[in-house]
């Protein structure tokens, strides 16, 4: 029999197993998680077995939403069960289930309009914010404060571990803590615990995707949310919603700008439709289901779920709809409701109005929004669309160098998805073969990288002889993520002239400040936690760490970072001289200071890179 893959857990039913363990287990888990790798077979009804030796048999049995939510529902055979650690360990192996998966708190509270994806690899969405869905709260509650209160100690915890130290265990305790913190209705902080248990164990198992950095902005994101909570002066953005709320929006006419691919690193897939309203205003409508890259591949021509129109996703980019009793989210997302009534428009060509206003704004006012947005929006949350004019130099390394028109800035364009099924590598590279092509680009800013665009779809511009000549079917644009660009699709070179060569990228404002050594403290505290800090911070290093930074006039992140390899480095005694360890407590606040900080300095050197 081949192997099955493991069910998704509930985060509350892995926090009690490993809760109800012995110390003297606790120790063995994670080479009981290791073991369980590939051992997983199709049982009886639906159920997914374990075994371990002769005796030993762990059955899982999914609900109804294929997840396991139930501590009833992962049952061992061994005598020690359920406080085994045969049950522990295949319950720590199995993946983490989405907050969407397990049954909210209040089973009276309503159902949304529209069902919402998961978190994903690449932004869902990055949109103006339309409408308002409700009031600004009042204060959190005790119960959050206290709730939140123990957030902060386990994400301390976590942070003071790192990834090498950061195993069963501590993930449990993250869990444990992001359970409460669900109970207490604090989704947002919930869902900022399962991006950083669900980073450490990506990391741990050193999968190709993980990224350091991704799981250092993770646990920034957690702790300053938790900080805030546990200091009773947050407001409804760090509490957030327990499921999107969607607000009447009347009347809406929107029309199509691009088709975006959409991967999830549980496993789903699907596509996200980006659409411009009359005012200038971003929306999208996402189709995210099961199903991984294929589901993402097929979608982009899947029918769109809204209101009875009669398109399919194709179309609805290259077209628009005129919505009846429209429902829209914050965060730009068109719901699905009873009373929404969807019919076909024609769609606005990308030289026509108001599509052409939109790539008409000033590129540094529009990366300057996109960034402050992204910034105070959660986590799974990008930067916003921006639309340029640029022509391409030519090929440098894994991107395309490219100028602004008229006077803009050198600009670097890389692959939004790298999957190589995904149409957006091979057209990049075809674009590169053209040097002196001129294009309209849609992209998504980087927010980690100076002046770097993530191109989602480009077009001819308007005027301009060297351009994209585009089959009259697909409205003026290409999507990269489904359209395949030919030869014949670019403007023929003209008779003698030699291809031309890039010439050099321009300064990094980002590569060449020494930020760098603060980022790679930080990433260091992340990775091997606070011994790893305070190891690399000690003697001569840490000079070394804050005389480039005051030389470059960076004496806030100078300071801040030598605070906190002192902080690391400190050893308390007990009144006896013996070394004791110190409290995570004060340590985290150290590297949370200089996180933020960092974060803030590098997001206003991208955007002025951008000038």
């Amino acid at each position: 029999m081949s192997p099955e893959p493991l069910p998704p857990v509930a985060p509350e039913v892995l926090a009690e197993a490993v809760g109800q363990l012995t110390a003297r287990l606790r120790k063995k888990l994670d080479a009981a998680v290791a073991e369980c790798a590939g051992k997983a077979l199709a049982g009886s009804g639906g159920s997914v077995e374990v075994r371990f030796g002769e005796d030993t048999l762990v059955i899982l049995r999914p609900g109804p939403s294929g997840a396991v939510t139930e501590p009833g529902q992962a049952v061992c055979s061994c005598l020690l069960a359920p406080r085994c650690l045969h049950r522990a360990a295949v319950l720590g192996a199995a993946p983490l289930a989405d907050a969407d998966t397990v049954p909210p708190a209040d089973p009276a509270a309503p159902e949304p309009s529209e069902g919402t994806p998961p978190p994903v690899t690449a932004p869902v969405t990055a949109s103006s914010v339309p409408v308002t869905t409700e009031e600004a709260r009042p204060s959190p509650t005790p119960a959050q404060v206290d709730a939140a209160a123990g957030l902060w100690l386990a994400a301390a915890e976590a942070l003071a571990a790192g990834v090498t130290a950061g195993g069963t265990v501590v993930q449990a305790e993250l869990l444990r803590a992001a359970h409460s913190a669900r109970l207490a209705g604090l989704p947002r902080a919930e869902a900022a615990a399962l991006r950083v248990v669900r980073g450490l164990r990506t990391a741990r198992e050193r999968h190709r995707g993980q990224r350091l950095s991704d799981l250092t902005a993770a646990f920034r994101t957690l702790l300053a949310g938790a900080a805030a909570l546990a200091s009773g002066a947050a407001g409804a953005e760090e509490v957030g919603t327990a499921r999107r709320a969607y607000a009447e929006g009347g009347s809406l006419r929107v029309l199509g700008l691009c088709r975006e691919p959409v991967l999830s690193a549980t496993g789903y897939g699907g596509v996200t439709t980006h659409l411009l309203g009359p005012d200038g205003s971003l929306y999208t409508l996402s189709d995210v289901r099961p199903g991984g890259v294929s589901r993402a591949k097929g979608a982009g021509t899947a029918s769109v779920a809204l209101g009875g129109a009669v398109l399919d996703h194709a179309g609805l980019a290259r077209g628009g709809l005129l919505i009846a009793g429209a429902t829209v989210s914050a965060d730009g997302r068109l719901g699905a409701g009873r009373g929404v009534r969807a019919t076909p428009v024609r769609g606005a060509d990308w030289s026509q109005e108001p599509v052409a206003a939109f790539f008409a704004r000033p590129v540094r006012e529009a990366v300057a929004s996109s960034l402050d947005a992204a910034a105070s929006a959660p986590g799974d949350v990008g930067p916003a669309l921006l639309g340029c004019d640029v022509e391409v130099l030519g090929a440098a390394d894994d991107h395309l160098l490219a100028r602004v028109l008229d006077g803009g800035p050198l600009v670097r364009l890389r692959v939004a998805h790298p999957h190589p099924e995904l149409a957006h590598a091979e057209n990049l590279r075809r674009i590169g073969g053209f040097p002196g092509v001129v294009l309209r680009v849609l992209g998504r800013p980087d927010p980690d990288r100076a002046a770097t665009l993530r191109p989602l779809a480009v077009g001819p511009v308007p005027g301009a002889s060297s351009s994209l000549r585009l089959p009259e079917e697909w409205r003026g644009h290409a999507d990269l993520g489904y359209d395949r660009l030919q030869g014949d699709h670019f403007p023929r070179p003209e008779a003698g002239a030699a291809p031309g060569t890039p010439g050099p990228a321009g300064a990094d404002p980002l590569a060449d400040a020494p930020l760098w050594r603060v980022r790679r403290l930080l990433e260091t505290g992340v990775a091997g936690g606070r011994r790893a800090v305070a190891e690399a911070a000690r003697g001569a290093d840490r000079t070394a760490l804050g005389v480039p930074l005051r030389r470059a006039g960076l004496a806030g992140a100078a300071e801040l970072a030598e605070g906190l390899a002192a902080e690391a480095d400190r050893r308390p005694r007990d009144s006896f001289g013996r070394l004791v360890d110190a409290s995570p407590d004060a340590y985290a606040r150290a590297w949370l200071a200089s996180a933020v900080h960092l974060d803030a300095a590098e997001r206003a050197l991208v955007t002025a890179s951008w000038s």
